[in-house]
């Protein structure tokens, strides 16, 4: 009997592994046969098809990949949504500050250009190589067009992904060099953490040599960075916001936004219409520092962590920082950081 239960082990044991590899097999089988058809697409996009020859063969499907990408928080309309002190408290800590501040001064004549070219001011640019990547320290290790091939092939976001990899294979085509191709899951790279359709757009030379390596070049990182900003319409002389405090007496259905946003929809869903600044001193709004911005500088009302605690008025500059990153706790604590920075 007990050699009998020892045989049905081994039989149960063979059934779920042999299923398993399979599945496997079935799934590498799958992935090359997509990257043909990947092949295709990136050639019919102008691609060259001796780039795609030394690259292809070379990769093989990632489960890991799938599985960091499962595991995002998706959140839904429902979710409760977290305080934002919390977040703050990690991302805008003495050691970020001290960072930035360090930083900052060490590259202080190259961020005065950027700002004289962009209007982009240097301590912004400064805090999102901050949040990015701790200032160039943590970059990703994960190779891109392995990464970016198999969420193409998993196929819940496949058009993004798909173009992401061209976009790869189009950077080796313009001599980037294929050992630099490394970066996030995700496949952002670089110290500004640009997904390569991004890079191929964005990113300039910043130091004068002729290339824009956002990976190893600081004055290049932070050169792109102030042009992705400036592109997604910076104004100058515009401050990002201010932390505000509400007098108990708003009535914040008299200011609720009515409109759906063309962009971040669910992030400026939390948002009240926009305003003038003007318009929000009489409401009673005071500053919580500092002289109050331009009167008709146009701002919307965000409480993160609901009435009582800080708020922020915040104006068209913090709307371009969601376009790097489509969070109010992202942007938030950008805009927070930079202000420390200079401080």
């Amino acid at each position: 009997m007990r050699i009998m239960y020892k045989m049905l082990g081994i039989l149960t044991a063979f059934a779920v592994f042999g299923t398993a590899g399979t599945a496997r097999a079935q799934t590498d089988e799958g992935f090359r046969q997509y990257m043909q058809q990947l092949r295709a697409q990136a050639i019919a996009e102008g691609v060259s098809p001796q780039t795609l020859d030394r690259v292809i063969p070379t990769l093989t499907y990632n489960p890991r990949v799938i599985q960091l990408d499962r595991s995002q928080p998706g959140g839904s309309f429902d979710s409760p949504i977290p305080p934002f002190a919390p977040y703050q408290a990690r991302h805008v800590n003495s050691t970020r500050i001290a960072g930035g501040r360090s930083t900052y001064n060490r590259v202080r004549a190259q961020l005065l250009d950027i700002e004289r070219r962009t209007g982009v001011p240097g301590k912004i640019a400064i805090a999102i190589y901050g949040h990015e990547t701790g200032y160039g320290r943590i970059t990703g290790d994960f190779d891109l067009p392995r990464s970016l091939a198999t969420l193409a092939y998993e196929g819940r976001r496949r058009d993004l992904f798909a173009g992401e990899f061209i976009a790869t294979m189009k950077m080796i085509d313009r001599g980037v060099p294929r050992e630099q191709l490394v970066g996030s899951w995700a496949g952002a790279f670089g110290y500004p953490q640009f997904l390569p359709s991004v890079y191929l757009r964005l990113a300039i030379d910043g130091d004068g040599d002729g290339r824009s390596e956002i990976w190893r070049s600081e004055p290049d990182a932070l050169a792109s960075i102030g042009n992705y900003l400036h592109n997604a319409g910076w104004r100058a002389g515009e401050p990002w916001g201010i932390a505000v405090n509400v007098p108990s007496s708003l009535d914040r259905s008299a200011v609720a936004n009515r409109t759906d946003a063309a962009r971040c929809p669910r992030v400026m869903e939390r948002h009240s219409r926009w305003m003038r600044m003007a318009e929000w001193r009489a409401l009673g709004i005071r500053p919580q520092s500092g002289a109050w911005p331009d009167d008709d500088i146009m701002a919307t009302l965000l409480e993160p962590d609901g009435p009582g605690s800080t708020a922020y008025l915040l104006t068209n500059n913090y709307r371009v920082i969601l376009d790097y990153n489509c969070s109010n706790f992202y942007a938030l604590s950008v805009g927070l950081l930079a202000d420390e920075i200079v401080r």
